[in-house]
């Protein structure tokens, strides 16, 4: 029996926010959506050509504000091709919450506070 990972889950607070910052800051696009029948929720699906992954963001209507991430010890890990323009886009973004310059890598957080790791490819 063999599993494949398809998507990873994040609840966010605005909807419009994080598809925006998600786009700018990783290229992710949005892939698809589902919609409650009755509001009480949106689903959008987001990626892009490097991987088959999906990060799945969901927009829940009795919950709008922010959520508690707890002591933040989870995070998504991207790979980048150009490290330093990938750097200096998220300097320029205000979205860099750590550097661990003895790794060789960095931490982003999205609008809710989820931390996404930049790692760059290394031969």
């Amino acid at each position: 029996m063999r599993f494949k990972m398809i998507h990873e889950n994040f609840n966010v607070s605005d909807l419009d926010v994080s598809l925006k910052f998600y786009e700018k800051a990783l290229g992710l696009k949005e892939i698809r959506r589902k919609v409650a029948e009755d509001g009480s929720f949106i689903i959008v699906y987001v990626g892009n050509d490097e991987a088959d992954f999906e990060l799945e963001l969901t927009w829940l209507a009795e919950h709008p504000q922010k959520y508690d991430l707890g002591e933040e010890e989870f995070h998504l890990a991207f790979r980048v091709d150009d490290f330093e323009a990938a750097h200096k886009l998220h300097e320029e973004m205000g979205c860099i919450a750590f550097e661990n310059h003895s790794m060789g890598i960095y931490f982003i957080t999205d609008p809710d506070g989820y931390w996404l790791e930049i790692i760059p490819t290394r031969d």
